[in-house]
Parts: structure tokens; C-alpha cells; sequence
């Protein structure tokens, strides 16, 4: 529009109101070609023309000087009907005009386009050279910003990195200053400490020879005051006994003191002032927590707060027959340097709970379920958590079936199981004694008391896998039988106690004579079946120290004499033979010679011994307990 600056006011502002600028820019470059003498008049004169007739007067050749115009000569309308065949029907002079007109309006079409073609390339080059111009600026603009943003990240890390390392180093040097002012303050502390015990045990080996010196002087004066004639040279000197302060005394003492205690009797004491309390706070005494004597009177919140205050020194609890709501169980969890749990005979325990627990406490030995209503559930978590557990007891827990067993041997497993009791689970099948044996081949102690569906082959597929069982436990197991020793010959055992069975013979010693030389406790009481045959077979037995045959009416003193002759009698320490009605004086006697190390007797109700026997036995210079209730004794030898 640089162009139109030159023009007057009105056109210009004409240009503004009614047409584009672009536009008159190509009317005027049109002109500028076709008219180069002074193209602003005829633009002028073009512009008023259209403004007064509007666009319907626009010629083709309105833009083109007249000494520019070709010389065309008019046609004539001869030349137009031969042409076109004019006539009054075919060709009217409306249609004439229309033709002409269309014509016109055509050519402006064309040549206006096609100076626009020309004129505008121009104009876009210009705004293409400022576009670009301004594409540059702006990606430079962009370039620099994204530049400088990795440069400012850079840095800010940078910093940051060294702010980091000297933080480091600041740690690093406060916690060697904090190590060394910790060492030199406990080396302080033990040296106080032992100086502080060596002053109090002189203080109390001074005191405790003053008391020793009063009390002997005491003596003398009462002595003196009942044989006037004697002499007595330190009688002013008896005074008084000093009251003896025990928190004076070295932790050692005071706590072999309160470990003689109940927790009731500690809480009790921690009451009565405040050196007692803190003799209470002994970390020490806090090892082991019995809940169970105080599960009646204690309340919840003071066993969770108990658990919360000890809770990394508490390596025993015991809860049995406490009857605890979860929340209460879930504290057990924060005791993680747990050794040992009791839980048995408790109402509310769940595998929910036991879930708990067992993720808390990993570190388990001794775990004793009993009694509960656990399910596979519980089975499941013991080989995921308790990985060292040594000690299970599962007694009269009914709801877990042999699946839960097979559960032992998932993960790590409890392979390190030593001592299992099952005792009165008469749900398990000899499919379970099997995966007992799959999963826990370690085992050394097996306790099953209670279980009349305890068989001999429960037994033998148990030993088949699990050949270290060195002591076994079956009270009131009838079915069981002389097979079941066979089958633990392959066992090393030392402890065998069996009660109320009728099928067990002598034959069952004969292998205890071959297969168990180092067994050392024998329980056989109440069966029926055992003669002094097996008392004959039991007396090559050297390291026998512990026998028990109560109820075995069908023992006598031939039996005994014979066991008494072998090598077993030198080491017996305990000998048990109530309700042996056939034992008499004589092998009494032959007990008074051959066991000089006897420590208990009992001989309850056993008839045919008489004063002859009981003479005998007072030469047992060894005896603590003897029982001879029911015997036919008199009055002299009691005396």
C-alpha cells in the first residue's frame, strides 16, 4: 500500500472502508504497467467511476491508456447477422447486450487474475522474507531456552550432588565423633560400674562380719546373763542388727531373688518405693513373662503395654488358658527376639492371629499349640516363617487334617524339628504319619498320649524316614504292639514309656535287650502282659538307670532277683513296682545288695513285704523317697 500514500485523503479512505488493500495494490501495479505516464489519476478516475455507477460500469479496457488501445473497428450489424444469423426470432438485442456483457465481465475476470498472478507473488515474497526473519528469531529464541534450561539443570544438580556429599561427610564425621565420645563413655561406665560393685560387696562383706560379730556377742551376753559366774569382755558392743537393704546388693542377686517371684509378686514389689521399682525394671527379669498366673485379674491394655515397653527383651511367653481378644495376640509380634511361645489351652487363638505372630516372630524355637482350634491355615505358616523351629506341640488340636502335615515340607520345611507331640489328634491317618516323616526326618523325641488309633504301621512308616527318634511317648495307645518295637529297632532309643496296653509281651524286651543297649528309661506301667521273662531279658542293660513297672501284677520275685543280678541293678536310680502283689521279702533283700545308688523307692501295695524287707532297705544309705503305703508293716519298723 506504499503506492496509495501519494493519493488523497478521500480515496485513501475510501480504500479503507470498501475494498481490500491488497487489491488496490494490484489495480495500481496494473496501472503502473499499462499506464506509466500517471497511474495515480487513472486509478483515481477508475475508483470515482465505480463509486458513481458501481461495479456494473467496469470496462476491460478501463485500465489501459487510450494511446495504448488497440485499434479495433467495430463490427457492423451486417457483419453480425452473417455471423450469427441474426434475426427478429433468433437474435434480440437483449440477448445482444447479455452477450456482450457476459463477454465483458469475462475478459475482466481473466486479466484481473492474471495481473494478480503477477503482483501478488511479490507482496508474498516480502511477508515470507518477515516471516522467516521472525522463524529464525524465534528458534534461535527457542535454541537459547532449551539450552540454557540443560544448563540450569545441570548446574542445580551439581549443586545439589555437592550439597549431598558434604552432607555426607557431615554425617559421616558427627558419627565417628558420636562413636568415639560412646566408647570412651562406656569404658567410663564399666569402669564405675565394677568399681561401684567392688565397694558394695566390701561394704557387704564388712557388714555382714559386723553381724556376725553381734550376733556371737549377743550369745556371749545371753550366755553371760544365765551363768552370771562367767566373764564377758564385749558386751557393750551388742547392739542392734542393722536392716539390710537388698537393692545395695549386685544385680546378680537381686535377680536370683525376683526370679523366684510370680509376675504378680514382681508388679507387687515394683509398688512398694522407688528402689524397688527400679530393681524391678531389670532387663534381665523381663526375659521370661508368665501371663498365665495372672490371666484371671490381669487385664488386656496392660499386657499390650507390657509387650510394647519389653518387647526386644522378652524371649519366652507364656499365655496358657488366657482367653485374649486378637488385638491383644497381634502384640505378640512386636517381640521379635521371641524364643519361645506358649499359647496353648487358648479359646481365641486363630490361624488369623497365628498369622500375625508367625511374620513378627520369625525366630522361633519352641511353639506350643495345644489345645487350639488351628487349621491348615496355621499348618501352612509354620515352614514359610519359622524356619529354625525345634519344638511343636500339636496336642488335642483337632481341626487340622493330614493335608496341614503335608504343609511341614513346603519352602525351607521344619527340618530342624527335634521334639513333636501329637497327642489325642486322632484325625491323623497312617497318610499323615507319612508326611510327618517326608517333613520332619530329624526327629528325636515323639510324644503321642491319647490316641487309640495309634497303630503299628502309624509307627512304621514314621521310622521308616525318620531313623534318629531317640525317645517315644505313648500313653494310652492300646492298639499298639510288640511289632512297634520291631519296627524301631532301627532307632537308637533311650527313653521308652508306655502305660495301659495289653498287647505288649515279653517279646518286646527281648528286642529292647539287642536293639536299645544304651536305653536308659523304661515306663511300662499298667501292662498286663510283661512276666519276669522280661525283667530276666532287661538285666543286661548297663546304662538302665531309670525303670518304672507300677501295675504289672504278674511280676514276682523271681523276675526281680534275676534283673537284679545283671549290670543294670549297679546304676538303677529310680525303681518303681507299686500294685506288685507277688514281690516279697527276698528279692527286697537281693535289692538292698545290688543297688547301691538307689535314690526312689516305691513299693506301694505290695502285700507279701514285710519288717524283714524294710531292715534290709535301711542299709540303701542312697535313698531320698521311699513309698511303702499298703505293705504289711508294723509300727517297729516304721520306727
Amino acid at each position: 500500500m506504499a503506492s496509495l500514500r501519494n493519493a488523497s485523503p478521500r480515496l485513501r479512505n475510501y480504500f479503507k472502508e470498501n475494498y481490500i488493500p491488497q487489491v488496490c495494490e494490484v489495480l495500481l501495479c496494473g496501472l503502473l504497467v499499462t499506464c506509466p505516464q500517471d497511474p495515480l489519476k487513472y486509478l483515481e478516475e477508475m475508483i470515482i467511476t465505480i463509486m458513481k455507477s458501481g461495479l456494473k460500469s467496469l470496462l476491460w479496457d478501463m485500465c489501459i491508456d487510450p494511446s495504448m488501445k488497440p485499434k479495433i473497428r467495430r463490427l457492423s450489424e451486417t457483419y453480425l447477422e452473417q455471423l450469427f444469423g441474426l434475426d427478429d426470432q433468433l437474435m434480440t438485442p437483449e440477448l445482444m447486450i447479455k452477450a456482450c456483457t457476459f463477454y465483458t465481465g469475462h475478459l475482466v475476470k481473466t486479466y484481473f487474475c492474471s495481473w494478480k498472478d503477477i503482483v501478488i507473488p511479490h507482496i508474498n515474497e516480502d511477508i515470507k522474507t518477515e516471516k522467516i526473519e521472525k522463524a529464525i528469531q524465534y528458534e534461535n529464541f527457542r535454541l537459547q531456552k532449551y539450552i540454557f534450561c540443560h544448563w540450569h539443570s545441570y548446574v542445580k544438580g551439581q549443586k545439589k550432588q555437592l550439597k549431598d556429599t558434604l552432607l555426607r561427610i557431615q554425617q559421616i564425621f558427627y558419627s565417628n565423633k558420636l562413636a568415639m565420645i560412646l566408647t570412651k563413655w562406656r569404658d567410663k561406665a564399666r569402669y564405675n560400674y565394677q568399681k561401684k560393685d567392688d565397694e558394695l560387696l566390701l561394704k557387704h562383706e564388712l557388714q555382714l562380719r559386723k553381724w556376725r560379730n553381734r550376733i556371737k556377742y549377743k550369745r556371749n551376753a545371753e550366755e553371760h546373763f544365765l551363768f552370771p559366774d562367767r566373764s564377758l569382755s564385749a558386751i557393750s558392743l551388742v547392739g542392734e542388727i542393722p536392716v539390710c537393704d537388698i537393692s545395695l546388693l549386685p544385680e546378680r542377686a537381686i535377680l536370683q531373688i525376683f526370679f523366684y517371684l510370680s509376675l504378680r509378686d514382681v508388679v507387687i514389689c515394683s509398688q512398694v518405693c522407688h528402689s524397688w521399682m527400679s530393681m524391678t525394671q531389670i532387663s534381665l527379669l523381663w526375659n521370661h513373662i508368665d501371663f498365665s498366673t495372672v490371666k484371671n485379674v490381669i487385664m488386656e491394655k496392660y499386657i499390650v503395654s507390657t509387650l510394647q515397653r519389653w518387647r526386644l527383651n522378652v524371649l519366652r511367653l507364656n499365655f496358657r488358658g488366657c482367653s485374649l481378644r486378637l488385638k491383644t495376640l497381634r502384640s505378640v509380634s512386636l517381640c521379635k527376639n521371641l524364643q519361645e511361645l506358649n499359647v496353648s489351652d487358648c479359646p481365641t487363638l486363630t490361624d488369623e492371629s497365628m498369622r500375625h505372630i508367625s511374620e513378627g516372630c520369625p525366630g522361633v524355637l519352641f511353639l506350643n499349640l495345644s489345645n487350639t482350634t488351628i487349621t491348615n491355615r496355621t499348618m501352612r505358616l509354620l515352614p514359610r516363617h519359622f524356619h529354625n523351629l525345634q519344638n511343636l506341640s500339636l496336642a488335642y488340636c483337632r481341626k487340622f487334617t493330614d493335608k496341614g502335615l503335608q504343609y511341614l515340607n513346603l519352602g525351607n520345611g521344619c527340618h530342624k524339628l527335634i521334639y513333636l507331640d501329637l497327642s489325642g489328634c486322632t484325625q491323623i491317618s497312617v497318610q499323615g504319619f507319612r508326611n510327618i516323616a517326608n517333613s520332619c526326618t530329624g526327629i528325636m523325641h515323639l510324644t503321642i498320649n491319647d490316641m487309640p488309633t495309634l497303630t503299628d504301621n502309624c509307627l512304621k512308616v514314621l521310622v521308616e524316614k525318620c531313623p534318629h527318634i531317640t525317645s517315644v511317648v505313648f500313653l494310652g495307645a492300646p492298639h499298639i504292639s510288640d511289632r512297634a518295637f520291631k519296627a524301631l529297632s532301627t532307632c537308637n532309643l533311650r527313653k521308652i514309656r508306655f502305660e495301659g496296653n495289653k498287647r505288649i509281651t515279653d517279646a518286646c524286651f527281648r528286642f529292647i535287650d539287642k536293639h536299645y543297649p544304651n536305653i536308659n528309661h523304661i515306663y511300662m506301667v499298667n501292662c498286663k502282659g510283661i512276666t519276669d521273662g522280661s525283667l530276666k531279658s532287661l538285666s543286661p542293660l548297663k546304662q538302665l538307670s531309670v525303670l518304672n513297672l507300677a501295675n504289672c501284677v504278674r511280676i514276682g520275685d523271681v523276675g526281680l532277683k534275676q534283673f537284679l543280678d545283671g549290670p543294670s541293678s549297679i546304676r538303677i536310680r529310680e525303681l518303681n513296682l507299686s500294685n506288685c502283689i507277688n514281690l516279697g521279702d527276698a528279692s527286697i533283700v537281693k535289692l538292698s545288695e545290688r543297688c547301691p545308688h538307689l535314690n526312689y523307692l516305691n513299693l506301694r501295695n505290695c502285700e507279701h513285704v514285710t519288717d524283714l524287707g524294710i531292715e534290709c532297705i535301711v542299709n540303701i544309705f542312697s535313698l531320698i523317697s521311699l513309698d511303702l503305703s499298703g505293705t504289711d508293716i508294723s509300727n517297729e519298723a516304721n520306727d
